[in-house]
């Protein structure tokens, strides 16, 4: 197919990056023989400059992506200003372009500078509905406008954990299903069940290697396909440790598992636990007290909130579901975004830009 363009050019924040966006890149590439998509962000907003990199890079890879922190004064009707921004730009671009495609007007002024032709792509939002600020003001209602990529980084996890018998994995899938959302499995647990020899089987270092790995991996499926923005894990990093410390001792593997685990924190712990009567199916009562006591203390002397979820299946379930929820309401809180004349965004007002 005949490209109109030789080279085209997108400015924009993409904070986050959205169908919106997406679809101006996609206009962009049809029309053109090479897209320069750069990304310009400030230092003082919630998702880094590597991350929005990579997210159009993995969704749109035949676009050039380029990248730069901008702290310049923004204002749209100083001519000074905008040669502070053009300067950061034109720094950027490997040869001249031809064309500029934005949705904002502004997109105009930065076509002429170029001395390129400016392009505007559904202006009024008639095609995609969506725009930065509103992805960021309410993250669940325009969940649908996210790609699987950027809700992998969005995305919350509520972490069931627990000793044996203490009810941790029915506990998840009943709080997954009552949120509509995927339960992560406890991968440990899966591989238990077809390990020779069951979970009392003498363990190997390299087993807690495959375990984590296969964890996260089964996290980041969860993450990317949930339909609103929290999955439910059956346990985690941090559970793998301890189990890893129960069965091989608390060498540095298990030291090493935990550290990668606090590093990795989740929205939510809820630490699992019955009424002793009911812990029928342990293979030692005092070594699960034990392990459920490690948990305790391992959740007290860490930051991310945990609860203890104790009483009756419906107790249970509720008092988990409250905990989560009471932690969604304050969990997606973007830092406001700094404005420039070469966003890549277009609205209403300049709050309002994609």
């Amino acid at each position: 197919m005949k490209k109109f363009f030789r080279h085209g050019l997108i400015i924009g924040k993409f904070y986050p990056l959205h169908a919106g966006h997406s679809h101006l890149i996609r206009t962009a590439l049809a029309s053109c023989e090479r897209l320069t998509v750069l990304v310009i962000a400030s230092p003082t907003e919630s998702i880094p400059l590597e991350t929005r990199v990579d997210w159009i890079r993995g969704e749109h890879p035949n676009a050039i992506v380029r990248s730069a922190t901008d702290d310049g004064r923004t204002d749209f009707s100083s001519p000074a200003a905008w040669d502070q921004h053009m300067a950061a730009a034109k720094g950027l671009l490997d040869s001249s372009v031809d064309a500029v495609f934005s949705s904002h007007a502004h997109g105009a002024e930065l076509a002429r500078r170029l001395k390129a032709r400016w392009i505007q792509v559904d202006p009024d939002r008639r095609h995609t509905p969506v725009s930065g600020s509103a992805v960021r003001n309410d993250l669940s209602g325009y969940w649908w406008a996210l790609a699987p990529s950027v809700r992998e980084k969005l995305a919350q996890r509520a972490v069931v954990v627990g000793s044996e018998s203490s009810g941790a994995g029915q506990l998840a899938k009943r709080l997954a299903e009552q949120l509509g959302v995927p339960c992560v499995p406890d991968f440990r647990e899966e591989w238990t069940s077809v390990r020779p020899g069951g979970l009392w089987a003498p363990w190997h270092a390299a087993e807690f290697e495959f375990i984590t790995r296969e964890q996260l991996h089964a996290e980041e499926r969860g993450l990317r396909s949930t339909p609103k923005p929290v999955v439910v894990c059956a346990g985690d990093m941090l559970s793998a440790a301890l189990w890893n410390e129960r069965l091989l001792g608390p060498g540095n593997r298990a030291q090493s598992i935990l550290r990668s685990a606090l590093e990795h924190p989740p929205l939510i712990y809820l630490l699992a636990d019955e009424d002793a009567s009911m812990h029928q199916g342990s293979h030692d009562e005092a070594a699960r007290r034990r392990m459920q006591q490690r948990f305790r203390d391992v959740l007290h002397n860490q930051s991310t909130p945990w609860v203890e979820i104790r009483g009756t299946a419906a107790a249970r379930l509720s008092d988990a579901k409250a905990a989560i929820e009471a932690q969604l309401s304050g969990a997606f809180q973007f830092a406001p975004p700094a404005q420039h004349p070469s966003r890549g965004d277009h609205g209403r007002n300049v709050a309002e830009h994609r």
